[in-house]
């Protein structure tokens, strides 16, 4: 007996801390309104749709993309934001022109191959070179065969082959690039993941400038044949592009809405706006910025006004490099306001979430006390909690000095989004109303708990832990291809 109830008193225990951070008897409340106030009165898929009849793709630096700056900016003001300002940058741009590959056993006899050019490819360049199969352009893949690719252009997969070891982690297609410039490649052909020809394109930068060789990425079915004849004969490939860069202009666009007790501390909740020029982008990451603007209109609807300071972003220039979020970031370390960030939340395709996601495990109990009430309104929601980190999207900066991030996580895209990542057809036509509206509304709810909880357990990290971070999070190989290691080791 006496047993028993020390079981149950430490159960009690266990509940009372899960439910510790949840102190404000209000959220409940403030969350069932939340819900009610999204599902009846979401503007996130037919503002998005407005803005993909309108607008049509919204690359930074284009007219598109200042028209879709100018978009954003008015749906805050609509909103009823009173602080809403742009936020301008400039930086180098780039922008495809025109592409064709040919390749075949004989120079002379050469046939083209569908393809598109990767981002920050030369503005002009026109090279003939052998082709070399360099398997999943990893490390490990140069170091098998030493200057293999010296001089030539290599050939590789964009994702991990099957049959590859176990294990085997991929790298973005960036840093594949780099690896290959940096083993002496002269050229670049990625094989696509996504069946049926489909190509994807994106930067092949790490650093947002410029490459020195010619990126280009090909259909999966065309790669695979490329690799099977590469078994039995050699194969030449011409790559003739040209491609403009130069200075543009863009804006990331804030609203704030000030704290009332804690006005000094600061939540950022983002997602970049800006898509690349194939597509409109609904997908990526039109689902996750107008996610975000919906959050913003469900705060004022609801005059919803939490201890801390919200700042509600729409970044520019992701795609391009993070460009916005980097941007961003420097105007905060020029003011003296980067100690204001207490965390930092990313939209970046998000969809139909079913639980939170953050950089520090220490986040675990405050999200999943604010992620418990979430899942009483709607069980759907099955407060799922990962603690990770990755690169390659706007928490990036932020991450990198020190201030905790995260979001929400869980779910899947719509049906056949995934097969248009970075592809033309990445269109408002898969776009799913109400998983759109998940994501609003459970995230609303985790914003709003965030900023308004007596205390967020995370915590910034100073520059020694922020190293140890990352090595803990596998980062270090990434960092350093892209010359973002800033350590000496």
């Amino acid at each position: 007996m006496l047993q028993k109830k020390s079981v149950a008193l430490a159960a009690l225990a266990v509940l009372t801390s899960f439910y510790s951070f949840a102190q404000d008897k209000a959220w409940p409340a403030i969350f069932q309104k939340i819900n009610a106030e999204v599902q009846a009165h979401s503007k996130a898929y037919s503002s998005l749709k407005t803005a993909s009849e309108t607008i049509g793709h919204r690359m930074t630096g284009s007219e598109n993309g200042k028209k879709a700056e100018e978009f954003a900016y008015r749906l805050f003001k609509t909103y009823g934001f009173s602080d809403v300002r742009y936020q301008p940058f400039e930086v180098e741009s780039w922008s495809r022109g025109k592409l064709t590959l040919q390749v075949g056993s004989e120079a002379a006899r050469l046939q083209p191959i569908k393809s598109v050019s990767l981002a920050h490819s030369p503005v002009k360049i026109n090279l003939t070179g052998q082709v070399v199969d360099m398997g999943n352009g990893l490390e490990a893949d140069y170091k098998a065969k030493p200057n293999a690719v010296k001089g030539k252009v290599a050939l590789v997969y964009l994702g991990v082959l099957p049959g590859s070891p176990e294990g085997t982690r991929s790298l973005h297609r960036s840093e594949k690039t780099a690896l290959a410039i940096n083993n002496g490649a002269t050229g670049i052909i990625i094989i696509n993941t996504v069946a049926g020809g489909t190509l994807l394109t994106g930067t092949a930068s790490v650093t947002g400038k410029l490459i020195p060789i010619p990126a280009v990425c090909i259909g999966r079915e065309d790669g695979m044949r490329l690799k099977e004849q590469l078994q039995s004969q050699p194969l030449t490939a011409k790559i003739d592009m040209t491609n403009f860069s130069g200075k543009i202009k863009a804006r990331n666009v804030i609203a704030t809405l000030k704290g009332t007790s804690l006005p000094q501390e600061k939540i950022v909740i983002g997602g970049h706006l800006d898509t690349w020029d194939l597509a409109t982008g609904a997908i990526d990451n039109g689902i996750g910025s107008f996610s975000v603007l919906d959050m913003a209109r469900t705060f004022q609807a609801l005059k919803l006004r939490p201890k801390r300071t919200i700042e509600f972003v729409m970044f520019m220039g992701e795609e391009e490099g993070l460009l916005g979020s980097e941007a961003y970031i420097q105007e905060a370390q020029k003011n003296n306001t980067l100690a204001q960030m207490a965390f930092m939340l990313n939209y970046d395709m998000t969809n139909d979430p079913k639980g939170y996601t953050a950089s520090q495990e220490a986040c675990r109990e405050l999200f999943q006390s604010i992620g418990a009430i979430a899942a009483k309104i709607d069980t759907t929601f099955l407060n799922s909690f990962s603690a990770r980190a990755g690169l390659h999207s706007d928490h990036q900066p932020f991450m990198l000095h020190g201030i905790p991030t995260g979001g929400s996580s869980g779910g899947k895209l719509p049906t056949g989004a995934g097969d248009c990542y970075h592809a033309d057809c990445d269109s408002f036509s898969l776009v799913n109303e109400q998983q759109l509206k998940n994501t609003v509304r459970f995230s609303t709810m985790l914003l709003y708990g965030l900023a308004d909880a007596a205390t967020i357990p995370a915590k910034r990290l100073s520059d020694a832990e922020t190293k140890a971070f990352l090595l803990q999070n596998n980062l270090k190989e990434p960092l350093k291809i892209a010359g973002e290691w800033r350590w000496n080791d």
